[in-house]
């Protein structure tokens, strides 16, 4: 039985919006829409839901999991096994802390503190992440990216922050205005300027998407709103509007 944007978000935790701008992105399109635009969702479109939050705890941002999934050499089942082995992981690790506690409860006063210790998730996970990139993030703004940022030294990295900083900083100081004054849209052009300088050839398509993924990936607005708050916010609709041009 296939179910509504509601009944999918209250099962998985994903709000409807997430889910509505999957679909609007390409990521994840429900198998049916109603005559009056409902989405409905069978469970292909589950099983790749599933995948997509698998990636995400990986920290692969969404326009690099699309990108996944539209390779024709994409394994599904290499996925699940690489995730059970992480689960695996997991499991043991909690399975220790457990141990730990029943010994304490026990009246043991253990202090072992190795029980803790996630550098052989994290390992894992790290080179999960890399292979996957190797095998499948091999789109032309990804190989340029790799290929440019591959040759920067410590100071090369440091004037990378400073430019964006310096733009940041800029728009910051420009939130008090509409997002299509002058002053803004420059500022938008300047953003574009610098991810075309520092990483790889910046479309306006590129840019629309990074846009929105600043507002839809908490991951995103976490790292700009770092520098004030609702800053990705802003500068969302900012670069909405210079792509509308």
């Amino acid at each position: 039985m296939k179910k509504t944007v509601h009944e999918v978000s209250k099962l998985t935790g994903i709000s409807i919006r997430a889910l509505h701008y999957y679909d609007e992105i390409g990521l994840l399109k429900p198998s049916e829409y109603t005559n009056v635009g409902y989405r409905l969702y069978d469970t292909a479109d589950l099983e790749r839901l599933q995948q997509i939050l698998f990636f995400k705890e990986l920290d692969f941002p969404l326009k690099e999991i699309k990108n996944i999934f539209e390779q024709p050499s994409f394994d599904k089942t290499d996925a699940l096994k690489k995730q059970k082995e992480l689960l695996i992981l997991k499991q043991n690790r909690l399975s220790q802390l457990i141990d730990l506690i029943n010994l304490n409860l026990e009246g043991g006063n253990n202090m072992s503190f190795k029980e803790f210790d996630m550098s052989e998730i994290e390992a894992a996970q790290k080179q999960y992440a890399v292979e996957t990139k190797e095998r499948y993030g091999k789109t032309k703004a990804y190989q340029e990216s790799v290929e440019k940022t591959s040759k920067y030294n410590h100071s090369d990295w440091k004037n990378v922050g400073l430019a964006a900083e310096k733009i940041y900083q800029g728009f910051i100081g420009a939130m008090n205005q509409d997002v299509a004054s002058e002053e803004v849209q420059k500022l938008v052009a300047d953003w574009k300027d610098y991810i075309t300088k520092y990483f790889y050839e910046c479309t306006n398509e590129i840019l629309a998407g990074l846009g929105e993924m600043y507002v839809a990936d908490e991951r995103f607005t976490k790292n700009i709103d770092q520098h004030k708050k609702g800053l990705a916010q802003f500068m969302s609709q900012a670069i909405k509007e210079y792509c509308k041009k």
